[in-house]
């Protein structure tokens, strides 16, 4: 149980087929668990397919499509990693500006694994310290990011971590973010 109440607060599920399922159920349990209201949000509508590793996992059911979705309905974002779900959707205009918009609003946005392309593809890494999967690095520093492989990093209600060995750090500074709520230092 986190220390964290977050009771009422709504927070937007960002992903598609190919999401690493640890990062998306986990995450979600901790934002249920702390009074939380997690909310599916994907380019599809339907059901999206999740991974472990390689291997098909669950089908999760999409709540709202991210064309309909709005910012200001939520408290904070979170972006699950996993490649096949974080290169289709960093490709994506309404997952671009669905996740710009949360940082024009200065609110909490969580990022995991590879989940941080589509944060370069929404304009928000540059200057901002980040991890993520070793593999996106040199991407990250060049749109601008101060990379640096830790198990979780918090830039201003930014929050982004490796991979799933990071998800209880990655949970709980999560959870500690969406319950400071707004951060003036969290911009586009």
């Amino acid at each position: 149980m986190s220390d964290h109440d977050i009771s009422g607060k709504k927070v937007a599920f960002l992903l598609t087929d190919g999401v690493e399922q640890i990062e998306l159920t986990s995450p979600w349990e901790a934002v249920k668990a702390a009074g939380g209201v997690p909310t599916l949000v994907s380019p599809s509508t339907g059901t999206i397919q999740g991974f472990d590793g390689v291997d098909k996992g669950e089908t999760f059911t999409v709540d709202l499509a991210v064309a309909d979705a709005s910012a200001d309905d939520f408290d904070a974002l979170v972006l699950p990693g996993g490649v096949v779900n974080a290169d289709f959707l960093r490709v994506d205009k309404d997952a671009q500006a669905f996740t710009r918009a949360f940082f024009e609003a200065h609110k909490p946005v969580a990022s995991i694994c590879h989940g941080p392309w589509l944060l370069i593809e929404a304009g928000v890494v540059k200057g901002r310290d980040v991890t993520s999967y070793h593999t996106l690095a040199t991407d990250l520093k060049n749109a601008g990011a101060n990379w640096s492989d830790e198990e979780v990093v918090v830039d201003q209600g930014l929050v982004t971590s490796r991979n799933p060995d990071d998800l209880p750090a990655f949970n709980d500074k999560l959870l500690e973010e969406i319950a400071e709520g707004e951060h003036e230092g969290q911009h586009a």
